[in-house]
């Protein structure tokens, strides 16, 4: 059985994406540090799908990391995929010249440092996997190509510096594919009822990268299925 973990996967796009995952035949780890959301949504997929797993993890700690990756080695013997979805905008985040050090470094732990830090403690277990992949999820408002237009910078900031931690993972781990993804503006808690793509949507790409894309597609930034520059 096909394994794979999705971080910040008790709502919105993490959600949807292990829904999804599920319903292709996928063992999923439900990442979450919330235990309570995180259960709820591992029992429901496991009700309708089969196979879910609710593991507790926050990815701005990195104790909490470690322990999460021994659980999952205690459950399974190799991860087919793993999904750095959990991110967050922090309050306060909208003016570059305004921002708190202290606002920038949480929303750059979360955002950044964290899907580096799953993806070196869950490396050894990716490994075991015939055709290992690893996506990570950022915003095309990273993007250095028209991504600045002042809205929450140091959350694009953060996923500029998540598109440049994909390529080097691309380059450090040549027989795994590591990509990001814009999944463009999703009406989630974080972007709104007001966006324009729902989360089936949103989720689409993410989807086919952890499960059909090409395992020679790599070091790439994607949106709806295509390379996209960044």
């Amino acid at each position: 059985m096909k394994t794979v973990l999705i971080t910040g996967a008790n709502k919105g796009i993490g959600h949807e994406v292990a829904r999804q995952l599920a319903a292709k035949g996928f063992h999923v780890f439900v990442g979450a540090r919330n235990a309570k959301a995180g259960r709820k949504a591992a029992d429901e997929i496991a009700k309708k799908y089969g196979k879910a797993t609710f593991l507790e993890i926050d990815v701005a700690d990195s104790d909490s990391v470690a322990t999460a990756a021994r659980e999952v080695t205690n459950i399974a013997d190799h991860l087919d995929a793993l999904v750095n979805n959990a991110g967050i905008i922090v309050d306060g985040d909208n003016a570059i010249l305004k921002i708190s050090d202290e606002l920038f470094r949480k929303t750059l732990e979360t955002n950044t440092l964290g899907p580096l830090r799953v993806t070196r403690a869950f490396a050894p277990l990716l490994r075991k996997s015939k055709a290992p992949r690893v996506i990570n999820v950022s915003s095309g408002g990273g993007q250095l190509s028209d991504g600045a237009d002042g809205w929450a910078p140091a959350y694009c900031i953060s996923k500029t510096a998540l598109n440049g931690v994909t390529v080097q993972l691309a380059a450090a781990l040549p027989k795994f594919a590591v990509n990001s993804v814009c999944p463009g503006w999703v009406r989630t808690d974080m972007g709104g009822k007001n966006a324009t793509r729902s989360v089936e949507e949103g989720a689409d790409t993410i989807v086919w990268l952890a499960s059909e894309a090409p395992q020679d597609l790599t070091g790439k930034f994607l949106r709806d299925r295509k390379d996209i520059a960044w």
